[in-house]
């Protein structure tokens, strides 16, 4: 009986998390169009545009994490049939996501005129300024797709996101290629072409989120009930519960940034194969994170009916999907290296590293794998501030500096880079894990450690 629960509850968290997945890897493959496209104008390029989208990717992680509640919380208001207050956090998404993108666009913008902190090679910065410029005006539709689609995740209808996420990505393939080798007239803008094209897809993906939501029939019972109660609260409220989550996020792929940095001041090359590698890993990583997203959502549905026992199957089941579905990303890497990352350049040197790169990359997947769905069945039970801590001590205290050790005093180069970051990665997952049971052992205590104000919509 036990065992058909559990069945029971992979199939449906399978179902729910396959649109996600599908949606998240249009948004990752995105970033690998353009890294494959760029990459055939040379190692200075492909680093630049890999520093620059490192560097975007810090300042705009925080606002994207912190609207991951937004799932949750929609996921909890439509459990208890409480459609107007769907709507109060459907226009409250409308107002985060916006704020979240002004301020995203103009913290990157003022980054971009200061690469010169981050030490980059000469070539690469002069690069990488432009093409900056360009990939922040895409910060306010970027934001706002990301909060709607926390609220169409929540609600588990994100077919039809999934749907105008694939439409984005063919249309950014379609256009860098017109945009950057001067196709139908226009001129070869090279990699400046690239952050013309992520403008456009966009800008694109959000206006068709918005009016699938705002024009579709099945949308209806929540963009109509209308509640009059200010909004000013519940953004408070969203803001104190999502921030954590941005923070998390945001120590991690700041880690990742940094390692990226870090390889620039290896060389060129090393940065241009940091650059191929990470790209490869971030598609089972957002694979792994539509699993987290759905794993989420049917805790959070589970802690609005009080259940533990739905809480902790939930929870095993989101993470039993996440090992099989890195364990298979661990094979493809440690199989077909040389192929994977021929997809991406031509160059010796870079290829070589990308290599080495791969073998320390596929032993990460399942540590990877595991620690982004551990925060979020964390986050399904409104346990966002003790993860928070344990993403510090992982990414910023162990993992980084012992990526610079083994790089540099141990001279491990690249490769060294890589071993810090598998560190950080496995210690995250072990902790976080180790807490998602600890907190649903008692069943009582999930409930006794939560704050009331978390449990409703």
């Amino acid at each position: 009986m036990r065992w058909q629960a559990y069945r029971k509850e992979i199939r449906e968290t399978a179902q729910l998390s396959l649109p996600i997945i599908i949606g998240q890897l249009g948004l990752v493959l995105m970033g690998v169009g353009d890294t494959v496209q760029v990459g055939r104008l040379g190692a200075a390029p492909i680093a630049a545009s890999g520093f620059a989208n490192s560097v975007f990717w810090i300042v705009s992680i925080i606002g994207i994490g912190s609207m991951m509640v937004l799932g949750p919380q929609v996921a909890m208001a439509k459990a208890k049939g409480d459609f107007a207050e769907c709507n109060r956090i459907l226009r409250s998404a409308l107002v985060l996501g916006t704020c979240w993108g002004v301020a995203t666009c103009g913290a990157f913008v003022f980054l971009a005129f200061h690469f010169q902190w981050f030490g980059q090679k000469p070539e690469v910065q002069a690069l990488a300024v432009e093409y900056s410029l360009l990939v922040a005006a895409s910060a306010i539709p970027l934001m706002v797709f990301a909060a709607l689609r926390q609220f169409t995740d929540g609600l588990s209808f994100s077919r039809v996101t999934m749907l105008i996420t694939l439409s984005g990505m063919v249309l950014d393939v379609f256009l860098n290629w017109v945009f950057i080798n001067g196709k139908f007239g226009m001129p070869a803008l090279g990699l400046n072409g690239a952050g013309l094209t992520t403008i456009i897809s966009r800008v694109a993906m959000a206006a068709g989120l918005g009016l699938y939501i705002f024009k579709d029939t099945i949308f209806k019972p929540f963009v109509s009930r209308v509640s009059t109660e200010p909004l000013s609260p519940l953004l408070v409220k969203l803001t104190r519960l999502g921030l954590p989550g941005g923070l998390q996020l945001f120590f991690e792929i700041a880690a990742f940034s940094g390692a990226t940095i870090m390889a620039g001041w290896l060389g060129t090359a090393q940065q241009a194969a940091h650059a191929v590698a990470l790209n490869m890993a971030s598609v089972s990583y957002m694979m792994a994170a539509g699993i987290s997203s759905a794993g989420s959502i049917r805790v959070g549905q589970s802690m609005a009916l009080r259940s533990r026992a739905g809480i902790v199957r939930s929870g095993t089941a989101a993470l039993l999907l996440s090992v099989a579905l890195m364990g298979c990303t661990c094979l493809v890497f440690m199989l077909f290296p040389g192929f994977l990352t021929r997809l991406y350049t031509k160059d010796a040197q870079v290829l070589a590293y990308a290599v080495s790169l791969l073998a320390v990359a596929s032993f990460f997947q399942l540590s990877d794998g595991l620690q982004v769905v551990g925060l979020g069945i964390l986050r399904g039970i409104a346990d966002v501030n003790v993860p928070t801590y344990i993403t510090v001590v992982a990414y910023w205290v162990i993992g980084l500096p012992m990526a610079y050790v083994f790089a540099f005093p141990l001279g491990m180069d690249i490769q060294g880079v890589w071993y810090g970051l598998l560190l950080g990665l496995s210690v995250s997952a072990l902790l976080l894990l180790a807490r998602f049971y600890r907190l649903t052992t008692d069943s009582g205590f999930v409930f006794k450690e939560v704050p009331q104000e978390m449990l409703h919509g």
